[in-house]
């Protein structure tokens, strides 16, 4: 279990200075669960890794709490540990990275100052890679890369970094270099002090990587031709400018780059030491009135996610707040900033996967889990004192849609009481159709993989079992009523209530149709379905 991180002295601009709030996220199969474990281990708060033999074995992820993700090795969802380093306090979300699970990622970025982003060594920049590298040079948030599986064959590091440069735009800034290509490391070179670290994994590849310092003497006798071919490259980046610029890191125009293996622990330490040192802490947000609002001003923060029976044996919802602003206190009185009500955060826990303790106070950039605060949802606006409201979070139009039934008829609440935590979490989109009525609910998804967490879920939380009939729509925009009655008379076109917000969306199977069917009335408000890289 984590340590604590409650303060007892300090205001509050200095513990919003020793936070570092940070997302893990890569294209699937990068190791992003993988390296929130190493991260945890070299921060000594769990005593060994789990993920020593890859996805088969890695049922001990700490981070990967649904028995779904333990048993296929993926991660579904994403999940937030805390751990306290030397005298930083580390708030670390680790995400889903499948694509079908985007909106999920999205939503945590929201929530960060700062990204990890995984690079496969063989793989180099894949196609969720280069979208989320792009979501976060749109909201300007700064990306440590870490190019990962260096121990296994892979890419030219010197190829991966023009790839980089050219396909995101970013220039890569290298603090670390291998000595070795990717499937012989021996090691890394800290470009800023020159000093080389020979790595070598522990037995088992469970415990911490062993570590030597060694003197270029001793490296260039050990190591011959790679040290060779290392100082060379190192020669050669220095020529092209490849130094660490920290405002082009802040500003997101730059991204510094680390080399290592996460399954064998190697080069995460290096990783940790950067983090602590170069990412930004919690500082201003902007608010969605366009100013932003101080670390040190009045108690506030945000719901950016919602997740329930993450603990069978409490059965309960956890909402993860990002504090923004303000000392929080357990037990303290504020407002929800959409509703004018007050809300009582008298169960307030600290997260670490699954695990859970409960804290007396917290501070900006700490993510704290508001226990059983139904009267929450994504994107809610807590605060304190003076009124702020944070922009809302990003929805993304769906691409799948399937009617989702029971045959238990004996299961019917439970069956409803498990369709509205789904859609409260943002598991799926729950629609109603006027065609099928309030007992066959619609599921609308970004992704299919989104449909087997839902009835995975229902089932396994539950005690439902459910079937899906897919409805042949692609595509949906945003309507109005007027918009509804003139769709009435068009064929292969449905709308359907939103049930969270009660919106409209129109559901086409097509863009061709949609483009007909809006060509055909000038006056029919359709609002273009958005990009998701771009939201």
């Amino acid at each position: 279990m984590s340590q604590s991180v409650l303060a007892s002295s300090g205001g509050v601009g200095l513990e919003a200075a020793r936070r570092r709030t940070f997302a893990v996220i890569s294209h699937p199969d990068a190791g992003k669960s993988t390296m929130t474990e190493a991260l945890a281990l070299h921060a000594r708060v769990i005593g060994q890794a789990g993920a020593v033999h890859g996805k088969g074995d890695r049922k001990g992820v700490v981070s990967d709490w649904m028995a779904m993700e333990q048993q296929r090795g993926i991660s579904v969802t994403s999940a937030a540990l805390q751990f306290s380093f030397g005298d930083t306090v580390v708030n670390l979300l680790d995400t889903p990275g499948h694509a079908d699970f985007s909106e999920d990622t999205y939503r945590v970025l929201t929530a960060v100052d700062s990204a990890v982003m995984l690079l496969d060594a063989a793989k180099g920049l894949e196609p969720q890679t280069l979208k989320l590298f792009e979501v976060c040079r749109q909201r300007s948030i700064p990306v440590i890369t870490f190019i990962n599986k260096w121990d296994r064959p892979g890419h030219d590091a010197l190829a991966l970094m023009d790839e980089i440069e050219q396909r995101i735009g970013l220039k890569p800034t290298p603090l670390t270099w291998p000595v070795g290509i990717a499937g012989h490391f021996k090691g890394v070179v800290d470009r800023r002090t020159g000093q080389f670290t020979r790595m070598q994994r522990s037995p088992g590849g469970a415990d911490l990587a062993i570590e030597e310092e060694m003197t270029d003497a001793e490296a260039a006798e050990r190591f011959g031709d790679e040290w060779t071919t290392a100082n060379e490259e190192l020669e050669l980046l220095t020529m092209t400018g490849a130094d660490h610029d920290q405002e082009a890191f802040l500003a997101a125009t730059s991204t510094p780059v680390l080399f290592g293996a996460a399954v064998a622990n190697l080069g995460v330490r290096q990783l940790l030491d950067i983090l602590v040192e170069l990412a930004p802490p919690a500082g201003a947000r902007p608010t969605a009135a366009g100013g932003e609002q101080p670390v040190d001003a009045g108690f506030s923060g945000f719901v950016f996610k919602i997740q329930a029976n993450m603990n069978r044996a409490h059965r309960d919802q956890v909402a993860f707040m990002r504090i923004c602003s303000g000392r929080f206190e357990r037990g303290m009185i504020v407002t929800h900033a959409t509703t004018g009500k007050p809300f009582t955060t008298k169960y307030a826990q600290q997260i670490f996967g699954q695990g859970r303790d409960t804290i007396d106070e917290a501070f900006p950039g700490d993510v704290v889990g508001l226990v059983n605060a139904t009267a929450l949802g994504i994107g809610d606006t807590l605060y304190a004192d003076k009124k702020v409201q944070y922009p809302p979070l990003p929805s993304f139009p769906p691409e799948h849609f399937a009617v989702v039934r029971t045959d238990d008829t004996g299961a019917f609440k439970r069956f409803r009481r498990g369709i509205e935590q789904l859609d409260g979490e943002g598991v799926v989109q729950v629609l109603r159709s006027d065609q099928r009525g309030d007992g066959t609910p619609v599921f609308a998804a970004v992704g299919p993989m989104q449909f087997e967490v839902a009835t995975y879920r229902l089932e396994a939380e539950f005690g439902v079992k459910v079937k899906l009939e897919f409805l042949p729509y692609e595509i949906a925009a945003v309507t109005d009523a007027a918009g509804k009655e003139i769709l009435r008379t068009e064929s292969n076109v449905e709308v359907m209530t939103r049930v969270r917000d009660g919106a409209l969306l129109a559901v086409f199977p097509h863009r061709w149709r949609l483009r007909t069917v809006a060509g055909r009335h000038p006056d029919l408000h359709l609002d273009a379905p958005i990009d998701i890289t771009a939201a």
